[in-house]
């Protein structure tokens, strides 16, 4: 098994970078940390590494991601969630910046949780595992 590297890629910053890419998702904040003023009910997908794991061989890091996606009405969250599902699978085998997509999988989502944050948020929460060359 090869060393692993210092630091892993900036798997969320390549992530939101394909989501703002998508024009499906034009009318949604995408960023790693809610905005100014966020109370839960605007269009907005939050970003988040949740681990990983270093595959030596392979020079891939497989994080696994999670969206929070907000919205207006439960119906809106459940249509931007699809939405940034849909953007994110659709990078198997494609790259983005210096680093390649080997595999996406979804494993959880999207689903219904409630926010004990932010009382009048339409939440939906998916999770995806990512495989992403680190070299």
């Amino acid at each position: 098994m090869t060393t692993p590297p210092s630091a892993f890629p900036d798997v969320e910053k390549l992530v939101v970078d394909v989501l703002k890419a998508d024009p499906a998702l034009a009318g949604a904040t995408v960023a790693v940390h809610p905005p100014t003023g966020f109370d839960g009910t605007q269009s907005v997908v939050l970003v988040n590494r949740r681990g990983g794991a270093w595959i030596g061989d392979l020079h891939v890091d497989m994080p696994v991601i999670e969206f929070e996606v907000y919205g207006p009405s439960k119906n809106a969250a459940h249509t931007l969630a699809n939405a940034a599902r849909k953007a994110l699978l659709a990078t198997i085998g494609k790259k983005v910046g210096s680093n390649v997509f080997h595999d996406v999988e979804e494993q959880d989502g999207p689903r219904w949780t409630p926010d004990y944050l932010y009382r009048g948020a339409n939440r939906y929460v998916c999770l995806i595992r990512v495989s992403v060359t680190v070299f």
